[in-house]
């Protein structure tokens, strides 16, 4: 009762309890899991295009979700800020994970699985103090992606956030870059720059690859976060600065502070309350949404939808993912290309950067096999590597895995008759 009366926000009017009853089986256990200020509050649910004016009047960030039951799965992107969603009963995983990636639209973050759902509310905690803080966690994981999080739910949303790659650039652009400079402070310096933390100021500015910052500038950004202040290249005179920290890193500055790297007073200034992102492999439950949201982002242009396959969900969801976050958008890239015209993007689309690993019965990922096989080799050795996985998770039962994968029992059939036939299941293995 609780889950319908919440849902109550998003529709409106008259035929408001009708939408409701419709879409109770995708709204129920999807809607609890958006974040209440950020997501929730910006989402606005209508039905074949028509949408009631929330209270209050619209947010010029609303975005507009056109639900439809309809024979065809399928995610459109109408409009900057209007996305149309066709889903049918036997599409419900699937259409829960495209509502997920629609209501993070507008640069927020997409997430699903438990761990980055508590690390999303402790981040919302945090943003309202003005601690620094410090993220760290594997490349590709989408540190940069939590910043912006925690910059956009501070009390500093309305100042600037400023980024800077400190491993993109030498140490004596660095220095002038952060600090600023004085005309003629060095060759070539023909004019006066305020540097990133003056240009922060009121604001947050984002240090990311912060371990890769040479010591002597580990050094004055020390004093500065301790003085608040700044003192540009051949300058006198430090300069008064209000600037929230973060930082990013894909290493562990503990493990650099004894090795000499890092400074161990400069780790204790930042890492007040440090946050630990995990690699995509251990999410897996963001998997799906993320994939959703690329699809978005690169494709489902008016007139063009498009749609996930189950079968292409349950192979992505099979992946180790290395390149974590960066290669599935990588993945999804390509799955478009090869799709091309196509509406729905199956298994056979999906081709990964690596060859998709096997779990050994240890737990542990076995290693691929060579890489010299063609495109269409590769995604069919990755299908198989999802059905097998399926067959796993429902103990051999072909009806249940079938469902699970969004295929029919004739397809599944016909699908292990080909790998046995390609020598990727034993000839007397019964399903």
């Amino acid at each position: 009762m609780k889950a319908s009366q919440d849902n109550s926000r998003f529709v409106n009017g008259a035929a408001g309890s009708e939408v409701r009853q419709r879409h109770r089986a995708l709204l129920d256990p999807t809607l609890p899991l958006l974040g209440s200020s950020w997501q929730r509050d910006r989402l606005l649910l209508g039905e074949e295009g028509r949408f009631a004016n929330p209270p209050g009047g619209r947010r010029a960030d609303m975005v507009e979700l056109d639900l439809r039951l309809a024979e065809a799965s399928s995610i459109c992107a109408l409009g900057e800020s209007r996305i149309a969603l066709n889903y049918n009963s036997a599409s419900l995983d699937a259409a829960r994970a495209a509502l997920i990636a629609s209501a993070a639209q507008g640069g927020w973050p997409i997430a699903a699985d438990e761990k980055s759902l508590a690390l999303l509310t402790l981040a919302e905690r945090i943003a309202k103090s003005e601690i620094p803080m410090l993220l760290e966690g594997p490349t590709g994981t989408g540190k940069e992606v939590f910043a912006r999080f925690v910059h956009r739910m501070s009390n500093r949303a309305g100042g600037p956030l400023v980024a800077v790659n400190c491993a993109a650039m030498p140490e004596a652009m660095l220095e002038g870059l952060l600090f600023g400079h004085r005309k003629g402070a060095f060759t070539g310096a023909s004019d006066a720059r305020e540097g990133l933390f003056r240009a922060a100021d009121g604001g947050t500015l984002l240090l990311d690859e912060i371990g890769e910052l040479p010591l002597p500038l580990q050094a004055k950004l020390l004093r500065t976060l301790q003085e608040g202040e700044v003192l540009p290249l051949g300058s006198t005179k430090p300069i008064k600065v209000d600037v929230r920290i973060v930082a990013c890193t894909n290493r562990t500055l503990s493990a650099e502070v004894e090795a000499g790297r890092f400074r161990e007073d400069l780790l204790y200034r930042i890492n007040v309350f440090p946050l630990s992102i995990p690699a995509l492999r251990d999410r897996r439950g963001d998997i799906a949404p993320l994939a959703f949201g690329m699809l978005l982002r690169h494709a489902c242009r008016p007139g063009l939808p498009q749609w996930l396959t189950g079968q292409a969900l349950a192979l992505l969801s099979t992946h180790n993912w290395p390149g974590n976050v960066r290669e599935l958008e990588n993945v999804i890239r390509r799955a478009i290309l090869l799709a091309g015209e196509e509406m729905r993007i199956g298994s056979e689309h999906i081709v990964f950067d690596q060859p998709v690993r096997g779990v050994g019965s240890d737990g542990s990922m076995a290693a691929p096999k060579a890489a010299s096989a063609s495109l269409s080799d590769v995604a069919f050795q990755s299908e198989a590597q999802a059905i097998l996985a399926a067959l796993d998770d429902h103990k051999g039962h072909r009806a249940k895995t079938a469902r699970s994968l969004g295929i029919s029992e004739r397809t599944l059939r016909y699908r292990l008759a080909s790998m046995r036939e390609n020598g990727l299941l034993a000839a007397g293995a019964e399903a």
